[in-house]
């Protein structure tokens, strides 16, 4: 579970495919550590997650609010920067 800060509110459900990855990376982009956007779709965003994985590894939360069957919500947060 994460303790960040919902920012932004990002309903893809209405939003053309192929504009909605850039759209939800634009964003997190934009996030400071601590602070998360609340992602809301109309499918499990398995693969967004992986893509995450690949790009931002060790940078993002990820924490389902809700799982379906018609909506997920899921919280995607910016991890602040470990000691060094």
């Amino acid at each position: 579970m994460t303790t960040a800060n919902t920012k932004t509110t990002i309903d893809v459900r209405t939003i053309a495919p192929r504009d909605r990855h850039p759209l939800i990376f634009g964003t997190f982009a934009n996030l400071v550590p601590d602070e998360a956007l609340l992602l809301v779709n109309d499918h499990d965003p398995k693969p967004l997650y992986y893509q995450f994985q690949a790009e931002h590894d060790g940078e993002f939360s990820w924490e389902y609010l809700e799982n379906g069957p018609d909506v997920w919500r899921v919280r995607i947060g910016r991890v602040a920067a470990c000691c060094a």
